[in-house]
């Protein structure tokens, strides 16, 4: 019993604890911590026998369907893809059709001058390497500098790029590169290696913690996606080279091409945070298949290059009209 004198001196607080005792006041000290995938105290799924049993049972699954989907490129750089030629044709006129709609109105008529020129040029080298199927190929009025290809032989070039090119054979080295990541798969490599990182970081987010998963997102990306990217360049850069040269066209063109381009692009972020080789390193690449290509070129029995005169000299420009 507390006096009544000392009574008045103590907080409320105080008074509040005496006169409730069985009330504990919760503190961040002793609340219990938060358990991920826990309830009713407990321990996370992920520590049972039989998860681990169902878990290494998938993971070996997953492995052997890994393995069967390893193909090889024409390089004979191994890489996964589990996306059907079909699969990859059907991706292909999706992207096909958003990208018609998209530029609409900028799209080149048919038989003007740069279209008939891009397309005379592309099914030079497409015939020369002895590939099949529909291509379509189209030309976009844009001052950008850049062409590319979609699955299922959808090639589009923008017209900024000719003044650039500045010859056939210039041309050419665009071409025959855009053609052999066709020839190459390398979209499909690219979705089928999306796929597995989608479900890396669905697992990651579920069982560690979301927060990680942004972060293993950019360093995938850099250690991964971006070094993978520029093995396909590089790749389409030396395939492309023996195509232009089976197609008759010079392979020591293709030097002058990319350092035209270098002069062009200013200043670029380093290579390791590219999507492509630099300049400089596709030159040296270049430079070093040069013989190879020259012998692919020889063995199509392909006239001396000084007597190839090319469509811009014909016409003494070095752009082709749009």
């Amino acid at each position: 019993m507390i006096p009544l004198g000392q009574l008045r001196q103590l907080p409320l607080w105080h008074l509040a604890a005496r006169a409730r005792p069985h009330v504990r006041w919760l503190s961040n000290y002793n609340r219990p911590a938060y358990r991920r995938f826990s309830s009713n105290g407990r321990p996370p799924f992920w520590q049972s026998r039989g998860f681990w049993y169902a878990a290494g049972t998938a993971g070996t699954g997953g492995l052997v369907y890994y393995e069967l989907h390893i193909d090889e490129s024409p390089t004979g750089r191994r890489r996964f893809i589990d996306i059907s030629p079909a699969e990859e044709e059907k991706l292909g006129q999706a992207a096909y059709l958003q990208t018609m709609a998209q530029y609409r109105g900028q799209i080149v008529p048919r038989n003007a001058p740069a279209d008939a020129f891009v397309r005379r040029v592309a099914h030079r080298v497409i015939g020369a390497a002895g590939l099949e199927g529909d291509w379509e190929v189209h030309v976009i009025h844009s001052p950008e500098k850049n062409a590319f290809v979609l699955p299922g032989r959808k090639i589009f070039v923008f017209s900024g790029l000719l003044p650039l090119a500045a010859s056939e054979d210039g041309l050419a080295t665009v071409l025959a590169h855009e053609i052999a990541h066709q020839y190459a798969r390398h979209s499909a490599e690219k979705l089928s290696q999306a796929k597995l990182l989608s479900l890396l970081y669905m697992l990651v987010s579920l069982f560690v913690d979301p927060s990680l998963a942004q972060l293993g997102r950019s360093m995938t990306s850099l250690l991964l996606e971006l070094p993978n990217s520029r093995q396909c360049e590089q790749e389409a850069d030396e395939i492309g080279l023996n195509f232009m040269a089976m197609a008759c066209y010079d392979p020591h063109q293709a030097v002058g091409l990319w350092q035209r381009m270098r002069q062009a692009e200013g200043v670029t972020p380093p290579q390791l945070l590219n999507t492509h080789p630099s300049s400089a390193s596709r030159i040296a690449n270049i430079q070093k298949w040069i013989p190879q290509a020259q012998m692919k070129r020889e063995a199509a029995n392909c006239p001396n290059p000084e007597l190839t005169r090319t469509f811009f000299s014909r016409l003494g420009s070095g752009v082709a009209p749009v």
